[in-house]
């Protein structure tokens, strides 16, 4: 029988735990182990009273035993630096977490144990928090003890040991009652990988860190000022949101309905607002730059090796399995607002404390050059890939639409336009060969947000994150588009005025425009948008009927207990916990609300569906190339969305073609998708 170690510890240190487990880790002690085997009894060892018992050590020095942990990367870290004489191969763990997040279960274990109705005592749990706030931080420089022990207080100390079990027994439990459907064979092996990744970490320029944030502390202060002149002190910072909205009205008559980036950038060139409006959401535009927290998770985080490391979770993103960015968030990088040779300029001269002579907008300098944080380490350079459109190409193949697939064949053969480019000419009416790079994001909004079934909604997000000007986008095409569509839109604008449906505060055109993109991508789909109607009406067969599998095109459904299961092209699955086909024809599920973030029955519709399972498959696709890559000895730092960032020896046989080719390897179940990646070669990252 397999031996099974379930381990739990309790550390103190006086770095704080949100700097990251890596930089927790580097001074962390390991104060008390908790451990069981199999099914056995929970013991609790104090390691601040007697070393580890021979057993444990034993336990851990048997290449032969498993070892489980929940937020096993924590666990494993900490005692590879508190602990380095046991060689505790990442081969050896499981991680309870991981198991869950890989069936769209919440990481957490006291929400887990809620879900699947495990004993628990909140008011037990309430104190089991307060203890570990009590003796695994430093205390406030008010109390009586810098650090709390058992010696300063043997009763709770006492209670924190007995606490110490109940870890243990919960992971267990859940260990056993959770699936294993996407955690065991590949998909084990894939997150063994990337626990190497996350601890091999990205190389960071920790000049051009320091540099960036004095430069960001010394912009807001100008930027402060000029608010507070302007407002006559009634505004101490731009940042101020409620004193900024509030002077704005009282001084200006003007009401904004809140201070968002896309509110504040759709307000910024209206004529109508008085001059001073205008410059104060320039001010305020300016000074609430993402970049600021960004670059102190970058300080904070890196280890003293100057790696950053821990910055991937795996399974992190909500039922597609795509890996979710941590710490300094690298999933959720601003795009770059100036181009690269003046951001690469702009580097040199925040490293030599004189942007501010240089460049008018100190807050957008350090916004775009985020990316060159990280850098190659000497000796080595980044490779970097990304594969082209994959949600594009992975839609097309996986609901047959053929002249698409055939579209990017030709593309990548040389033959065919661009798909974005293709699809700006179409509604625009110009040859794709004009399309500049600004219209080819006109195009790539279309597609990005058509094709789950938005429509005008949809588009407004896309647009807004992309920088898209609508207005003007709307005047440009509108004498373009189909008499015969553009009639439909109007009906459609008509109906939803009458019946005081949201139109987004839109000008009637760029509502017609928006929703005549949505008409015309539909008709030239035709089976794409029947492929939405096709899964909700194959979900709500295999809810109705459990235990029966039903192929949907290239994937097939089954509800299994109450999951609905949505079995993928790799064989992974789509996991819909507690589904049900309702009787007004909604098709529900429990998952995490993205606003509240509580547990909750969601809904969802066929083209959410079409966008689960066609980014879950763009995520097996970029997973299943990745020990390969590692195996040609491109080193994997990050992966980002699509993109596979690695070090490499800077050597010539080394390259972006070389390594493109590699992930652009067809998958055996898959063989027939049109796939395609494009990189570049740098010392130091950035947007390509």
């Amino acid at each position: 029988m397999q031996l099974e170690l379930f381990l739990d510890l309790e550390t103190y240190c006086e770095t704080p735990i949100k700097n990251g487990t890596h930089a927790y880790a580097e001074n962390a002690e390991v104060m008390v182990f908790a451990w069981a085997l199999n099914d056995g009894e929970v013991h609790v060892e104090d390691l601040t009273a007697a070393p580890m018992s021979k057993e444990l050590k034993g336990l851990l020095k048997d290449q032969s035993v498993k070892l489980i942990a929940h937020n096993s990367g924590f666990d494993r870290t900490v005692l590879r630096h508190a602990m380095p004489q046991f060689d505790l191969k990442i081969e050896r763990w499981e991680d309870t977490m991981v198991q869950a997040l890989s069936h769209s279960l919440p990481g957490a274990l006291g929400s887990l144990c809620e879900i699947f109705g495990l004993e628990s005592d909140v008011a037990k749990d309430k104190a089991g928090k307060q203890l570990i706030q009590l003796f695994c931080k430093p205390q406030p420089a008010n109390r009586a003890h810098r650090r709390a022990t058992s010696e300063t207080h043997p009763e709770k100390w006492a209670e924190f040991l007995a606490y110490a079990k109940n870890d243990i027994l919960a992971m267990r439990e859940l260990r056993k009652k959770m699936p294993k459907w996407n955690y065991r064979n590949s998909e084990l092996a894939l997150w063994h990988l990337d626990q190497t990744i996350n601890d091999r970490g990205v190389c960071i320029d920790m000049d051009l860190v320091q540099s960036a944030m004095e430069a960001v502390e010394k912009a807001q202060k100008v930027l402060a000022k000029q608010t507070k002149e302007m407002t006559n002190g009634e505004v101490e910072a731009a940042t101020q949101r409620d004193a900024m909205l509030k002077h704005i009205l009282d001084a200006h008559g003007v009401s904004l309905p809140d201070m968002q980036k896309a509110t504040l950038e759709r307000r910024l060139n209206d004529d109508s607002l008085p001059l001073a409006v205008r410059e104060l959401i320039a001010i305020r535009l300016q000074a609430s730059t993402t970049s600021t927290a960004k670059y102190k998770a970058l300080s904070l985080g890196t280890n003293s090796d100057g790696r950053l490391r821990g910055t991937l979770q795996f399974n992190g993103a909500s039922r597609t399995g795509r890996w979710a960015g941590r710490l300094f968030q690298p999933q959720n990088l601003p795009r770059p607002a100036l181009n690269q040779d003046v951001i690469d300029f702009g580097i040199e001269a925040l490293k030599a404390d004189c942007a501010d002579l240089f460049v008018e907008n100190v807050m957008e300098l350090t916004s775009s050059a985020i990316r060159g944080c990280i850098t190659a380490p000497e000796g080595k350079k980044l490779v970097i890939t990304d594969l082209s459109n994959i949600e594009g190409r992975g839609l097309a193949w996986l609901a047959g639409e053929e002249w698409k697939n055939q579209a990017f064949r030709d593309f990548d053969n040389g033959t065919g336009h661009d798909l974005y480019k293709l699809a700006y000419s179409k509604s625009f009416n110009v040859p794709p060969e004009s399309v500049d790079k600004e219209q080819r994001q006109v195009g790539k909004v279309q597609e990005l947000a058509l094709g789950y079934e938005g429509g005008v909604g949809a588009f407004l997000t896309f647009a807004a994150a992309y920088g898209l000007d609508l207005d003007a986008m709307a005047e440009q095409a509108i004498g373009g588009i189909d008499q015969g569509v553009m009639n439909e839109a109007i009906r459609a604008y008509e109906w939803h005025k009458k019946e005081r449906r949201n139109t987004f505060g839109l000008k009637r055109d760029t509502w017609l425009v928006c929703d005549s993109f949505k008409r015309s991508w539909r008709y030239a789909h035709p089976n794409i948008s029947a492929w939405w109607s096709e899964l909700k009406n194959t979900a709500i067969k295999a809810l109705t009927n459990s235990g029966t599998a039903y192929p949907c095109r290239k994937v097939v459904m089954m509800k299994k207990n109450s999951w609905l299961l949505i079995k993928l092209p790799s064989g992974r699955f789509l996991c819909y916990p507690g589904a049900r086909a309702e009787t007004d024809g909604r098709i529900s599920y429990m998952g995490n609300c993205q606003y509240s973030r509580k547990w909750k029955r969601l809904y969802t519709y066929g083209g959410k569906f079409a966008e689960n399972i066609t980014q879950a498959f763009s995520r097996d696709v970029l997973a299943y190339n990745m020990p390969e890559i590692e195996s040609e000895n491109y080193e994997i730092v990050l992966t980002v969305h699509d993109e596979v960032i690695t070090e490499a020896p800077d050597l010539p046989r080394f390259n972006h073609e070389s390594l493109s080719r590699l992930l652009a390897a067809n998958p055996e179940w898959a063989i027939d998708l049109p796939l395609a990646a494009a990189g570049f070669e740098s010392y130091r990252y950035k947007k390509d």
